[in-house]
C-alpha cells in the first residue's frame, strides 16, 4: 500500500520519469543490492533524462523542420562545394546564436542550402535553443493571415521569441511593398536580440535589387548582413538528383535480389 501511495504521489507531482524508473528498477535483480543513496541517484537521473527528452521533443516540434533528419554529422564536404568542416565545427559551438549574429547561406538550387540551415537549426534545438523554420512564401502568407485575423502584432511577437529563426528561400517569389515592410519589422525585432539564418538562390549582392532598392532594402540588409556569417555553396550536380539516384539504385538492387 505504501508503494502504491508513492506511485500516486509521484504521478500527482508529474514526476513521470521517476515514477516509471521506480517501477522498473525495484523489479530488477541487478538492483537488489543497491544502497538507498544509489537508488535515489538513479531515480533523479531518470527524471532529469525524461524531462530533457520531453523538452527536446517540444523544441523540435515547434521548429517545424521540413527535413527532420537534417544533422550536421551528415553534411557533404566534397571538394568544390564551398562548405568547410572547420567552419561548421565552429558554428556548431553556437556562439553566433548567443552573440545574436546571422548566417546567410546562398547557392544554386539543389546545393543543400535548406538542409544545411535545418541541420544547424536541429543542432541548436539539441542544445536547448528555441528554433523556428519557415519558408519565406509561407512566412508572408502567415503575416497576411494574421493581419486579416487581427493578430498581426501577436504573430510578430511570437516570431521574435525564437532564439533562432530560419527563413528559407528568400528570392523565390516577388515581394510587394507591404511584404518588404513586414520583412523589415521582423529583421528589426531580431537585430541585436536574436539570431537568424537566411537561405537564397540569389547571391547577397543581388538582394538589394530583389528587395526593391531604396530605403527599405537598405534597412533590411543593414540588419541581416551586418555581422553575419556568409556561406556560398556550390554544386556541380544537384544533391536532390544524387539522392534520388541513390534511392533508385537501392530500389533496383532490392528488386534484383528477389
Amino acid at each position: 500500500m505504501l508503494l502504491e501511495a508513492t506511485h500516486e504521489k509521484l504521478a500527482g507531482m508529474k514526476l513521470f520519469g521517476m515514477l516509471n524508473s521506480l517501477k522498473d528498477r525495484l523489479g530488477r535483480p541487478d538492483h537488489a543490492d543497491l544502497s538507498s543513496a544509489d537508488l535515489i541517484g538513479f531515480l533523479v537521473d531518470d527524471e532529469w533524462i525524461y524531462r530533457e527528452n520531453k523538452r527536446l521533443g517540444r523544441l523540435l516540434h515547434n521548429a517545424k523542420f521540413k527535413e527532420r533528419n537534417a544533422c550536421i554529422e551528415n553534411l557533404d564536404y566534397r571538394v568544390g562545394r564551398g562548405l568547410k568542416k572547420a567552419v561548421v565545427l565552429d558554428l556548431a559551438q553556437n556562439r553566433w546564436i548567443t552573440a545574436h549574429q546571422n548566417i546567410l547561406i546562398t547557392g544554386p538550387s539543389g546545393s543543400g542550402k535548406s538542409y544545411f540551415a535545418q541541420a544547424l537549426g536541429n543542432h541548436a534545438c539539441r542544445q536547448g535553443y528555441g528554433v523556428h523554420y519557415i519558408r519565406l512564401p509561407r512566412l508572408m502568407f502567415g503575416i497576411l493571415q494574421s493581419r486579416a485575423e487581427g493578430t498581426y502584432t501577436d504573430f510578430l511577437k511570437r516570431l521574435s521569441k525564437f532564439q533562432l529563426l530560419v527563413i528559407d528561400d528568400l528570392g523565390v517569389a516577388n515581394l510587394n511593398e507591404q511584404e518588404r515592410q513586414d520583412l523589415l519589422e521582423i529583421a528589426e525585432d531580431r537585430y541585436g536580440a536574436r539570431a537568424t539564418i537566411v537561405t537564397s538562390q540569389l547571391p547577397v549582392s543581388g538582394w538589394h535589387a530583389y528587395l526593391g532598392g531604396g530605403i527599405v532594402a537598405d534597412a533590411i540588409l543593414d540588419r541581416l548582413v551586418h555581422n553575419a556569417h556568409r556561406i556560398d555553396l556550390k554544386s556541380v550536380e544537384s544533391i536532390r538528383k544524387t539522392g534520388a539516384a541513390a534511392a533508385a539504385d537501392l530500389t533496383q538492387a532490392g528488386h534484383s535480389e528477389k
